[in-house]
């Protein structure tokens, strides 16, 4: 190994930025009251699952459960292995057949019903667990279907770790050494990958480092016993030593190096302090438990672009429906309070930037995300939209909501959906600020060719949105230009899931934060056979 095994490579790294594959979710299928279509017998059925693409809507074979014989209640023990995105639409079809021969041909199988859901529709249900009845045969009735969702552990440990160094070589000539750890974990090819690098600590040959977190993954990639190396570094190379996550979490703390190359006329020593295991929560863990509530908005200037083809959907519905198909699957009542500013009202032509869309102030709730849409294209028949463009009152009001439930039971999702220059920024930048301490984010479309400077600004990527001098706890904004993701030959669909797949791709890890940062936990799992849905109130959605 060579001593500094590629200095270039020592740069600031973080695990947990890191590229992370999908969340595999393990899907178990089981039916009741399933037809009979044996004379002599009961049926004897297989699952079978379809998956759909998302360009040309085609339905492909993704796998089939084990055929059960003679049974109507059948419990597959054939698993689905399938990757979760909470981002994307996941249509799934769920067929059942009674096979009567051994032919893998379909067609020569009687059919016995099937179902269609989303893969966000069986983890968003209460205890993952959904339940709906099999259709496709007319004035039949097919039975049910039961799906559970599971998701697969992969070493989702993390380790918080603490070195201190003793009596290491003094490298500077008037000082003392200002010595540095840096890791690697093996490779199956005998390579090493760095995984951490501590901060330097000054003028000492006694150094104690900062404590550190690190996921297991990024140590030994779920291999407890593999191979991890340390080099001791200042500006010359101090010495190195090898262990492992198993010998670590035993608290094996003493670890010696040798003087390279293993000099063993001087030891140098660094003491593991302390090495605490965790385990890292995912977002479906909390879906699991029943968290995650919704809420919309989206605020807009006079334009043609809320024109209402007889054709095709305008910009602001297209953005609409592409978020809020995806986000209703995670409701337990599928109703949404739809707000609209940005319009003068009748009878009197007040400026309001604050009401129902569907014309109820008392009860402004829409049915699904179909409710909303024809709330918004009624609105449009009724009132007279008008700038200016205010950001800040919609977002305060969602935050309203937000303030009474910061004990995690639930998650408010903003969204805002326009194609003009805010004319608020400052008190904008101000809600933002205080909205990053409550359990929201807000997603922002811009529609049109507008520059959207401004909007970028707000979302925190770069830098977090400040105000007076305060800046935002949490990055809650996420900005994304629609035309960004349009479909150059019109395909609308793909459009909308492009859209979806870039707005929602941080909701996540948005949510994770606000949980971990105030120590919330999952809520307990309900126990099986007892889907009885809560009514969690959720809110928003402007429009105009």
């Amino acid at each position: 190994m060579s001593s500094f095994m590629n200095m270039a490579c020592i740069g600031d790294f973080d695990p947990f930025t890191a590229s992370i594959p999908a969340t595999k979710v393990e899907l178990t299928v089981s039916c009741r009251n399933l037809l009979d279509r044996d004379t002599f017998s009961k049926s004897d059925p297989i699952c079978v699952l379809y998956t759909q693409g998302i360009a040309n809507r085609e339905w492909r074979e993704f796998g089939r459960t084990e055929v059960i014989d003679n049974t109507l209640n059948p419990d597959f023990v054939r698993k689905f292995v399938v990757d979760y995105f909470f981002e994307e639409r996941q249509n799934l079809r769920f067929d059942l057949y009674d096979l009567d021969s051994k032919s893998d041909n379909l067609s020569k199988h009687d059919f016995l019903g099937q179902a269609f859901c989303t893969l966000g529709e069986v983890v968003g249900s209460m205890g993952s667990r959904m339940e709906k009845p099999l259709i496709g045969i007319p004035g039949r009735k097919c039975g049910t279907i039961i799906v559970r969702a599971e998701e697969l552990s992969n070493c989702r440990e993390s380790v918080m770790l603490q070195f201190c160094g003793n009596k290491l070589d003094k490298k500077d000539f008037f000082g003392k050494s200002d010595p540095f750890l840096v890791f690697y974990r093996s490779n199956e090819d005998g390579s090493f990958t760095i995984c951490h690098k501590t901060e330097v600590v000054k003028n000492t040959l006694d150094p104690v480092w900062q404590a550190f977190k690190i996921p297991v993954k990024a140590l030994c990639n779920g291999d407890y016993d593999r191979e991890w190396w340390s080099h001791f570094i200042i500006h010359d190379f101090i010495g190195q030593f090898s262990t492992s996550y198993r010998e670590m979490s035993r608290c094996q703390s003493q670890f010696h190096s040798y003087e390279y190359p293993f000099n063993l006329q001087t030891c140098y020593q660094v003491t593991l302090l302390s090495c605490l295991v965790d385990m890292e929560l995912t977002f479906l863990d909390y879906i699991k438990g029943g968290y995650v509530a919704v809420s919309y908005c989206n605020p807009s200037q006079p334009t043609s672009l809320h024109y209402m083809s007889p054709y095709q959907l305008n910009a602001y519905a297209m953005a609409l429906r592409a978020v809020g198909e995806i986000i209703q699957d995670y409701d337990s009542d599928k109703m949404f309070p739809a707000l609209g500013f940005g319009a003068k009202l009748p009878p009197d032509g007040r400026v309001s930037h604050e009401f129902a869309l569907n014309g109820n102030p008392q009860n402004p709730y829409c049915s699904g995300i179909e409710g909303v849409m024809e709330a918004y294209y009624q609105s449009l028949k009724s009132v007279r939209l008008y700038g200016p463009t205010h950001f800040s009152p919609v977002i305060n009001h969602v935050a309203r909501y937000a303030q009474s439930v910061k004990d995690g039971s639930q998650y408010f999702i903003l969204l805002i959906i326009s194609d003009g220059v805010i004319t608020d920024m400052a008190q904008t930048k101000e809600s933002i600020v205080n909205a990053a301490t409550l359990p929201m984010s807000i997603i922002i479309v811009g529609v049109g060719s507008a520059e959207f400077n401004e909007m970028i600004e707000l979302d925190g990527d770069e830098e977090r949105v400040s105000s007076q001098g305060r800046f935002a706890e949490r990055d809650i904004v996420q900005f994304v230009p629609f035309r960004d993701y349009v479909d150059r030959r019109g395909n609308h669909i793909l459009s909308m899931a492009r859209l979806a797949k870039e707005v929602l791709a941080e909701i996540p890890d948005q949510f994770l934060s606000y949980m971990r940062t105030r120590g919330i936990k999952p809520g307990p799992c309900p126990p099986a056979y007892t889907p009885t849905p809560t009514s969690t109130p959720h809110v928003l959605v402007p429009v105009p």
